[in-house]
């Protein structure tokens, strides 16, 4: 049985940001705060590349600040790629925290088919 599945993602998992920005080769991401243009945020600290201000990840809420200031400070397809990334990451740790594998394969429009193998079956 097959499920297509689209995920709106909050970012709450700090294990699952660091493993999004190592697949997309970023700097490690720090926890302190961060000054963007409109003020300081503090939360999870990720460096996107070719971005003027780092993009803050809360925990907490699973809101993401940002400023760039309408892709004048940064094109919005890098967030894009991260949030994507953080999405794949934190499924694929929960697939396996719960005993599951999980065949990635990524497609030609650039999203990801993650193909999670449950006991008896795929879903």
């Amino acid at each position: 049985m097959s499920h297509i599945v689209q995920i709106e993602a909050q970012v709450r998992d700090p294990v699952a940001i660091r493993a999004a920005c190592s697949r997309l080769q970023l700097p490690e991401p720090l926890f302190g705060s961060a000054k963007l243009f409109s003020g300081l945020r503090e939360g999870w600290i990720v460096q996107l590349s070719g971005w003027r201000y780092p993009v803050v990840c809360d925990c907490n809420s699973g809101q993401v600040d940002f400023d760039n200031y309408e892709g004048h400070w940064g094109e919005r397809s890098r967030l894009d790629a991260f949030l994507q990334r953080y999405a794949v990451e934190k499924t694929l740790i929960e697939a396996r925290r719960q005993g599951h594998s999980v065949v990635e394969q990524p497609l030609a429009d650039g999203s990801v088919k993650l193909t999670v193998n449950v006991a008896g079956g795929a879903s």
